[in-house]
């Protein structure tokens, strides 16, 4: 009997997946007149890049240009220029980033994005401003590597936020960026707007 349970424990060890740590969210909030730090700033055409406070030592590099903003986390290519990942359309970024932790440490993070869509006279339309939850790898020290693994349109989908989590869970680790590509998540609908 003793013999039968030491199997049976043995082979429900070997079927359980493995745990790939404990995940968690933390956030922070995007405060650009006093937690951020103007790096480089063109009155003309008003362009400005900024690194911000972000979390445990993890910037959040900030760029604004045409009325379009661009955001990557942690660690980024030092000279300020970064990769510029936006939507064609105008838009504008919320204050509050949810960071994904594994084990303590950020592996993703989901900012809310605002898209400006225009009327048919090309004017912003408030009736037709999308949200859509950006979703990030975090670069880490070792690879740099930080850009948007993908989208959740906040309008289409009910459940968004978790969706946003699932997304960042399961695609922020392997995800390679420069040759993987982001794309949508869930339903998607009209006023989500057009990466770039």
């Amino acid at each position: 009997m003793r013999t039968l349970l030491l199997t049976a424990c043995t082979l429900v060890a070997l079927v359980l997946p493995v745990q790939a740590g404990q995940i968690s969210s933390v956030y922070s909030k995007l405060d650009f007149k006093k937690t951020c730090k103007v790096l480089k700033e063109v009155e003309e055409g008003g362009s400005v890049s900024m690194l911000c406070d972000g979390y445990e030592g993890y910037a959040v590099h900030f760029a604004e240009g045409d009325l379009r903003h661009s955001v990557q986390f942690g660690y980024v290519e030092t000279d300020g220029n970064g990769i510029w990942q936006s939507f064609t359309q105008w838009n504008r970024v919320a204050e509050t980033v949810e960071w994904r932790l594994q084990d303590g440490t950020p592996v993703a993070a989901i900012l809310r994005w605002f898209i400006e869509n225009t009327d048919d006279a090309g004017s912003a339309d408030p009736a037709r401003v999308g949200q859509v939850l950006v979703v990030s790898r975090v670069g880490r020290q070792a690879d740099k590597g930080a850009c948007v693994v993908g989208y959740v349109d906040a309008l289409a989908n009910r459940n968004a936020n978790v969706l946003a989590r699932q997304v960042a869970d399961s695609l922020t680790q392997d995800f390679v960026c420069g040759t993987d590509r982001a794309e949508f998540h869930g339903k998607r609908g009209r006023l989500s707007g057009d990466p770039s």
